[in-house]
């Protein structure tokens, strides 16, 4: 464990809290109001993955040393997140669930979890 990653990670905590906290009020939110085609749409598909993120990776709480956090490196994670999401969209393509393609998705998916796991990453080494 190095000491600074903890201290690095500690010091950030209450931003990804803040972070997951956001994401989370407006993936609900968009189930509670309605403000239009976009919000119904794609605004759930952007902050779900970047909410789950914050949570898998462990980003909102105090640093620790454990099979979990060493399993869910910033890249092992996005990678799973990503083909989690677009398995579920291809599925959608494919019709194997009652639900509506929208390759738009794919973009949503990607719009705040990639540049999150970047964030994560440039901390994290």
């Amino acid at each position: 464990m190095s000491i600074a990653r903890g201290k690095t990670h500690d010091k950030l905590a209450p931003y990804w809290a803040a972070g997951l906290f956001a994401c989370g009020a407006t993936g609900l939110a968009t189930v509670w109001i309605n403000l239009g085609q976009f919000w119904s749409g794609y605004v759930l598909d952007m902050v779900g993955p970047a909410w789950n993120y914050i949570l898998v990776r462990g980003l909102f709480t105090t640093y620790t040393q454990n099979v979990w956090t060493r399993f869910f490196t910033p890249s092992k994670t996005v990678i799973i997140f990503l083909l989690v999401c677009f398995g579920i969209e291809i599925a959608q393509f494919f019709k194997l669930y009652d639900s509506t393609y929208d390759p738009w998705d794919f973009l949503a998916y990607v719009s705040i979890l990639v540049p999150m796991f970047i964030i994560d990453s440039y901390f994290s080494s």
